[in-house]
């Protein structure tokens, strides 16, 4: 019961920061609401990583670490 509700927010945070990188390329929906709370839910998760690895020319790689390691946890949890 709690595996399975971990993997199910481990899912959805996934899928949230995979959209929040997604939008941050279209700037329509960089400027809509959903967008702005979006990125006030994930942004603090994203910050830590920006700090220790920050965009490298013009790319922001710290989505792409933070899928990573939600990934590895599912995978070391067994999830």
């Amino acid at each position: 019961m709690i595996k399975g509700i971990l993997s199910l927010i481990i899912n959805l945070l996934i899928f949230l920061v995979f959209l929040h990188a997604l939008g941050s390329w279209i700037p329509k929906i960089r400027e809509s609401r959903f967008y702005e709370i979006l990125d006030g839910f994930v942004s603090p998760l994203l910050e830590p990583i920006r700090r220790v690895v920050p965009p490298a020319g013009g790319f922001d790689f710290s989505p792409l670490i933070l899928i990573l390691v939600l990934y590895l946890i599912k995978h070391l949890f067994k999830l």
